[in-house]
């Protein structure tokens, strides 16, 4: 027998807002309480959904919430592998808005990110989220940095990114008095967000719209359901089976999968594509003394380099007042590791298999050995396949882009699924 499986539904008083133990009006877990679950929440019969998603990240929860926001009349289910959701690369990132201005034009990143950032603002100022648009600089300290500076200029005006300024030396001190640069690009859209909080919320208006959390389900198995004789010719109804490592299940009709870190993993248990092949690398920060972070007044980054596919070590201004600068990009041991001696090693094996370019944080790789840039979206074939839309790599942007993402998830779902 299936043991009984542990629910966050938005039907249970404790999970809302406004309820002891539950939900402050910004979304997140009341201080010093757990992630709260409601056990038993639905009859045994019930532990089917007509859509699946896998993670209970940013984009997975977006994801969720633009699914049942769309189609109310559907069941729908989220499947985190942790006790609390949103605490791995929701939790640990910068908390920048990106503005777009870095994408090639054209690109769904550029696309994704400009309407994310509308989108996130817009969420934020509707939910009464906290969140500072302290615009950011793009700094060249060197004449030779200058040409590059100006072609990322013309390439956020194609981007559509708003408000974009090219600044001399005296505009640059009257935005921040301490840095110094010839030339720079003032970005005023920029802006700083907690995305965990936001995330939460995300997980706070899926629930009350009647959607399920279920955590502690660290998926193990995607399978599709034995055939029943007392079933129609026609199939089951709920066809895939999806079980952790408990022996927990739950069926469903459809999957969506928002892994993260193991999206190769996931893609690879339900029979799909293991490739682009997920690589961690850890980025550290340094943590300005109190005292001085008067120094900093919003982001301040470098000019890219255009032999590094990531932008640089920069400042940047937290929610907490804190200036972290970072990061830098050293291979990790394990997906999860956040120390530096943290070691897996399956994912290190996983990393020392496939060729990669040396001194860069890769973030998937595909097949040889090739920085995979752009958000990547797919299926698969076959019973199990033709069910399943994976989100196989979204790195940053993906919490600027995440309402942005979700709607073209929920479009996605809608085509493939025909539902």
């Amino acid at each position: 027998m299936v043991p009984a499986l542990r629910y966050i539904r938005g039907a249970c008083g404790p999970a809302l807002g406004g309820f002891p133990g539950g939900f402050s009006s910004a979304g997140r877990p009341a201080p010093g309480r757990s992630w709260p679950l409601c056990q038993g929440g639905r009859p045994a019969s019930t532990r089917s959904f007509d859509v699946v998603v896998i993670g209970g990240g940013i984009v997975g929860l977006a994801s969720a919430r633009a699914l049942i926001l769309r189609h109310p009349a559907l069941s729908i289910g989220v499947l985190e592998k942790e006790k609390d959701l949103a605490i791995h690369q929701t939790g640990h990132n910068s908390g920048v808005i990106h503005s777009g201005i870095y994408y090639k034009p054209e690109s769904l990143k550029a696309k994704l990110c400009v309407q994310g950032a509308a989108l996130i603002y817009e969420y934020c100022k509707q939910k009464g989220i906290s969140y500072k648009q302290c615009g950011k600089l793009i700094v060249a300290v060197e004449q030779e940095e200058i040409p590059r500076l100006q072609a990322l200029y013309e390439r956020g005006r194609q981007n559509g990114v708003q408000g974009l300024r090219l600044i001399q030396q005296e505009d640059i001190k009257k935005k921040e008095p301490y840095c110094r640069g010839l030339m720079a690009i003032d970005c005023p859209y920029t802006g700083i967000v907690d995305y965990r909080q936001v995330a939460l919320s995300f997980a706070k208006d899926f629930q009350e719209a009647g959607g399920f959390v279920l955590t502690n389900f660290e998926v193990k198995d995607i399978e599709l359901a034995k055939e029943s004789p007392s079933r129609s010719k026609d199939g089951m109804k709920y066809p895939i089976v999806i079980r952790n490592t408990k022996g927990e299940e739950v069926q469903c009709q459809y999957v969506v999968t928002c892994a993260g870190l193991y999206s190769d993993r996931i893609s690879e248990l339900s029979g799909c594509n293991p490739d682009p092949r997920i690589v961690p690398f850890r980025g550290d920060y340094l943590i300005l003394k109190p005292e001085k972070c008067y120094l900093v007044k919003g982001n301040i980054y470098p000019v890219p380099d255009s032999r590094f596919p990531f932008l640089g070590v920069h400042f940047t201004p937290r929610m907490d007042g804190s200036i972290w600068l970072g990061p830098n990009a050293v291979l990790a041991f394990k997906r999860e590791g956040y120390r530096p001696f943290d070691f897996s090693a399956r994912d290190i094996m996983d990393i020392i298999i496939k060729r990669g370019p040396a001194g860069v944080r890769a973030q998937a790789l595909d097949r040889d050995g090739n920085l995979v840039e752009d958000f990547v979206f797919d299926g698969g074939v076959g019973d199990i396949g033709n069910r399943i839309l994976h989100v196989r790599n979204a790195p940053s942007p993906a919490a600027t882009s995440s309402l942005a993402i979700s709607g073209m998830i929920a479009d996605e779902v809608q085509q493939r699924f025909k539902l």
